[in-house]
């Protein structure tokens, strides 16, 4: 540790243990960290500061077999022709578990043509580290893919213009927002394990925890964002506080952890199909607005485990059902007594509403469909805070069509 200079390392390896709690029966926690530290070297040496990554491991006798290979060797063996077959098998392993059985490790190995890296641990995982944990230490040395992820992006209106102070005020401000909304949930037992990446404007926020639980985790946690920014915008007297809008979508990504000085990063970032859309989709929200992404998952069912596809408008209606779990908590010294979630659109004869899905345009001439979503806090004894844009509002949305299905 001492050796490689990286004085970051030791309060990731205390994290690490914190977070991941495990502990194989009958070892100590000092042996556990030893350990933790003497796969760490290993691995960090054949990551060669961000040159490889460690793309898939499996059990040996006396410790862990590796496969290692360059970043650029898995871009240009997918997208060498000819190759379906080998690079089903190969994304597999990008979107799943790293650890693979020494028939796939093999296959892999040859198809890719590098060597398995042996790496002699002195012991069998099991004994001092479970499979769990070097899984998770492989999976920073990684890349991954994941899809079905809830990405939520703020924006600070009017950043540019600004002057230096006034942005570090802002994005600190949103920051506590931020924390403040974490803590709101903590305090339910709502356990979030958020991460964010800034966009130098503001952040991209998504769950690192992966489910449909998790998704609808995230759209709360981004509503009490914005109600805490909301309220601190009602007190503020300068620009101490920015005027937000935001984005949310749900789709695919990669995972990975960057270089910070010569060791990964302790936490991952994520980029891909899914902040590309928000990116784009935030272009043309206004301010004070909540844009929604027109997205398609297939998630297992809560109660029966089969596949189950949710489109925006039914993950909003299940993300309405569990939102009692949040009635109870304190907003600006208040208790919050009912929290409403929708899709805007038009009155319709049956005396409900329809749900308008828009049609917008980037500065690059491509097309997508986005909703227009409202949140509605209400609180026992102060007035509510309602989140969003109106439909009969949206005058300076631009839109190059609009569609209006059932709500």
């Amino acid at each position: 540790m001492q050796a490689r200079g990286d004085q970051s390392r030791q309060s990731w390896i205390d994290t690490f243990l914190d977070v991941s709690r495990h502990q194989p029966e009958g070892a100590s926690l000092s042996e556990v960290r030893s350990c933790i530290i003497k796969l760490d070297d290993i691995l960090h040496r054949n990551w060669k500061l961000g040159k490889n990554i460690i793309l898939a491991w499996t059990p040996s006798h006396e410790g862990i077999d590796i496969l290692v290979v360059p970043h650029h060797s898995i871009i240009d063996y997918i997208t060498s022709p000819n190759r379906i077959e080998e690079v089903s098998f190969i994304f597999q392993i990008i979107s799943g578990r790293k650890q693979v059985t020494p028939r796939w490790l093999k296959r892999v190995s040859q198809a890719l043509n590098y060597e398995i890296v042996p790496v002699d641990l002195g012991f069998a995982t099991g004994r001092w580290l479970d499979d769990e944990t070097v899984e998770a230490l492989i999976r920073r040395y990684s890349l991954s893919h994941g899809t079905d992820r809830a990405v939520a992006l703020f924006d600070a209106v009017g950043f540019s213009l600004l002057s230096p102070l006034e942005q570090v005020t802002q994005l600190n401000s949103l920051a506590y927002s931020v924390n403040s909304a974490h803590s709101k949930l903590r305090d339910k037992s709502i356990t979030i394990k958020f991460a964010r990446s800034t966009t130098g404007d503001g952040f991209y926020i998504w769950n690192r925890t992966s489910s449909l639980q998790a998704n609808r985790d995230l759209y709360h946690f981004m509503h009490l964002i914005l109600a805490d920014n909301a309220i601190a915008q009602r007190k503020a007297t300068s620009n101490s506080v920015p005027k937000l809008r935001a984005a949310f979508h749900i789709g695919d990504h990669y995972e990975f952890y960057q270089s910070e000085g010569l060791s990964p990063t302790t936490f991952s970032y994520i980029v891909g199909d899914v902040t590309i859309e928000l990116a784009r989709m935030i272009e043309r929200a206004i301010p004070g607005q909540i844009i929604m992404g027109d997205f398609d998952i297939t998630t297992p069912h809560p109660l029966t485990g089969e596949d189950w596809h949710l489109d925006t408008r039914e993950f909003i209606q299940t993300t309405q059902l569990n939102l009692e779990d949040l009635n109870g908590l304190v907003l600006s010294d208040d208790e919050i007594s009912d929290i409403k979630v929708y899709l805007t659109g038009p009155p319709t004869k049956e005396g409900g509403f329809g749900i308008n899905r828009y049609r917008i345009q980037d500065k690059h001439g491509r097309s997508r469909s986005v909703f227009n979503a409202k949140v509605n806090i209400y609180r026992q004894a102060k007035d509510p805070i309602f989140l969003g844009i109106q439909d009969n509002q949206l005058g300076s949305f631009q839109t190059t069509g609009v569609e209006t299905l059932a709500g």
